[in-house]
Formats: C-alpha cells, structure tokens, sequence
C-alpha cells in the first residue's frame, strides 16, 4: 500500500496514526493504576510498596528517554514509534502473568516503561516535521486528546475487566489490542522524505552531550523543563491514587472509582486542549507572537490549582467530580502549548533530544509523586496528599510567566538568527 507523505491528506493521517497509538500508549499506562487495589490485594502489598512500583515505572522511563531522543533524531522515527508500540504492548500483556513484586516491576517498570520511552520523544518531532506554526498548536492539541480518552477508556474498561474477570486480563486484552495496531503502523506510517527536510535538520548530526548542552543554554526551554517536571509530578501522584482515594472515601467499586476519577477529568480536558489549541496558534499569529503561549500555560496552572485542594479535601462527591472538571480543563492549557514553546525557542535538529530532555526531568522527578503520597498516605491520608499537590503548579505557573517576560523573545530572535545563518 503506497504511501503518499507530500499530499496534504498525509499530514493529518499522521496525526490520526499517532493518535491511536498515543491512545494505546496512555491506556496501557492507566491500566496499572486503575487495578491497583486488585493487584495490591493479590500481592499483599503495602501502599509504599504499590507506590515503589509506580516510582520504577516513571524511573526507568526518565533514564531511557534522553537515550531515545538522541537516536530518534539520527535514525528514522516511524520505525522508532512502530518498535516503540509493539515493545510495551507485549510487555503490558506479560504484565499480567506477573505474580510477584519484582516481576511486577520488571514486566511494568522495565519493559514497560522502556518501550514508552521510545514513544515519547519521536512522536512530536514527527508532527513537527509535517505541520508548521500554523497548524501546529492544533495538531499537537487534537493528538493529546488520545491521552484523554485513553485515560477515560482505561478507567472505566479495565476496571470493569478487573471486576469481572480478573486483573490479569486487563493487561492481556489492552496489550493485544496493541501489537495488532503496530502492523498497522508498519504499513502506514512513515518518514518525510530525506529531501523534503529543511537544511538545519539536514546539517551533521548533533552528539549527545552536544544537544543536552544547547538545550541548557536557552532559558525559556529551562524554564518549560521546570514546568513539565511540576506538571507530571501532580499527574503521576493524581493518575496513581486518585482511584483508590474515591473508593476509600465514597465506597466506590473500582469500575465506579476508576471511571470517574479518569472521566470528569480527561473529558474536560479533551475540551480545553482543543479550545487552547486553536486559541494559541491565533495568539501565536498576533503581536505578541509566540511567547503567548507561555500565558496560557501559566495561567492554566494557577488557575488549576484551587481545583487540585478540592479533588482532595471535599466530602460532598459532587465538588470532588466538579473540581475534577476544572483541574482537567485548565491543565489542558499546558498540555496544547508545551512543544510549540519548546520548538519556538529550539533548533529543529535538537527537537527529538529537546522533547526527550523535558520527558526525562518531568518523568525522573515525577517517579517520586506516587512513592513520596504513599509514605505520607498513613499521616495526611491519600486525599491531604493529594490536596498539597496544587502548590506545585502554582510556583511553576510563576516560573512560566518570568520565562515570557524576560527569555522568550531573546530565545526566539536568537533561534531564527541561527537558521539565517
């Protein structure tokens, strides 16, 4: 089946491509968390432990994506993302004949979190390299939906497995689904061609140390880095225990619980990313340029912030379910403007080791969310916990809006002084 990668169709196919397998890469994570209680119970673990788990999973993602990146700005991206899908999609079936602690964290932790690695920095620079600043906010914003409803899917579908016919087959039938769709991916998916690309990305090769290097003298993308790692710290901790916080504290089964500690949430979201997403490419187009987007950012955090104390301290399950809705939809203004910040103010040779760089800080410090609630769950509770979490968002909110004021339009002008060089 040939491929056509210059048609103008093509560029949202990939998008759609991605889609799915950004859908199956959340859902296969989300799984974990929404049978945690299951497989807690099986395993006779403590909530330190079950937290220890979630730790090596984002740990060894944090130590894999840097090395990711690196390649996936040498060798050829969609082989990346299709090895990528088929890996974590057989680990996560293999999850589920896991019947230990280790073999947990090796089948989930280690193969898992590996295989993910590897998706995580390849896919925005393909999106990059077939949509420009015109579209490119909104085709980052309509691919971040598959995180959502992956999330929601996740919840509610593998937590009705779980119910009825055993945790092990949440893993088994979400992983299936995934190595079928890597087929897919081999007969669809594919590179730009060589001479398609621009002459900056077509220069030598950057070596590793190379491109940790110019990433860390620009900073607005130091400043963005400290605003990912903030993001996923409150994420791990929230996707990790806010489902077993509602079955505590409402009496929840874990369908109920993991449904709707995932639905309220990711569906606001999957409006707010498509609202932020197209507001931000006509900020972007406007006098104050890019570094707009850094509002949105920021002021999505703060204004999520309130919502992250509600999610936690109310008994009255309705604020807990509205606050959910607003965390999701204002978190939604970071999510659609992350890598059209970064991609403003980095070259386009550095876009895979850029990416893998954010993901490698955000997920290697946000490893430590679901161990450090777990200890502090038998003092403060899983829900005092997770109330604290909004303070996080509110310092890098701040951090976002110094990197507008004072870095991004020196960033950008020096950025484009390079490529007309």
């Amino acid at each position: 089946m040939r491929v056509n990668v210059n048609s103008k169709s093509y560029k949202w196919e990939i998008i759609f491509l991605l889609w799915v397998a950004y859908f199956l890469n959340q859902a296969d994570r989300q799984v974990f968390n929404t049978v945690l209680p299951h497989i807690q119970e099986y395993l006779g673990a403590t909530d330190a432990t079950m937290g220890l788990i979630s730790t090596c999973f984002n740990l060894f993602f944090a130590l894999t994506v840097p090395f990711a990146g690196y390649f996936a700005d040498r060798l050829s991206r969609s082989k990346i993302i299709i090895f990528s899908v088929a890996l974590f999609s057989v680990a996560t079936m293999f999850t589920g004949y896991a019947s230990t602690v280790v073999l947990m964290i090796m089948m989930r932790s280690v193969a898992t979190g590996v295989g993910e690695a590897i998706f995580g920095p390849t896919y925005p620079a393909i999106i990059a390299e077939y949509h420009d600043s015109t579209t490119r906010a909104r085709a980052m914003s309509i691919h971040q939906t598959a995180y959502y409803v992956g999330v929601i899917a996740s919840g509610f579908l593998a937590g009705l497995v779980a119910d009825t016919m055993g945790w092990q087959y949440s893993f088994l039938i979400f992983g299936a689904a995934g190595v079928l769709f890597a087929f897919v991916l081999f007969l669809r998916l594919k590179d730009k061609h060589p001479q398609q690309k621009s002459d900056t990305a077509q220069s030598a090769k950057p070596s590793f140390f190379e491109a940790m290097a110019a990433i860390f003298k620009v900073p607005t993308a130091v400043c963005m880095i400290f605003g990912f790692t903030s993001l996923i710290f409150v994420l791990t901790g929230y996707l990790t225990w806010m489902p077993k916080c509602l079955m505590e504290t409402f009496d929840l089964s874990s369908a109920s619980a993991g449904f709707n500690s995932m639905f309220w949430t990711h569906a606001a979201a999957f409006v707010g990313v498509l609202v932020a997403g197209s507001l931000s490419d006509k900020l972007a187009a406007s006098k104050g340029g890019g570094k707009n987007r850094l509002i949105l950012q920021a002021g999505g955090l703060i204004l999520a912030a309130p919502c992250i104390a509600l999610m936690g301290l109310s008994k009255e399950i309705w604020v807990v379910y509205a606050a959910l809705a607003g965390f999701g939809f204002f978190r939604a203004f970071f999510d659609a403007n992350t890598y059209s910040i970064l991609y403003d103010v980095i070259s386009e040779r550095y876009h895979s080791s850029a990416s893998a760089v954010l993901q490698m800080f955000g997920f290697g410090m946000g490893s430590l969310a679901p161990l450090i609630l777990g200890l502090m769950s038998p003092k403060l509770g899983l829900s005092g916990g997770i109330a604290t979490l909004g303070v996080i968002w509110v310092i890098a909110g701040i951090v976002l809006l110094v990197a507008k004021v004072f870095f991004f339009d020196k960033d950008a002008a020096k950025l484009r002084k390079q490529q007309q060089a």
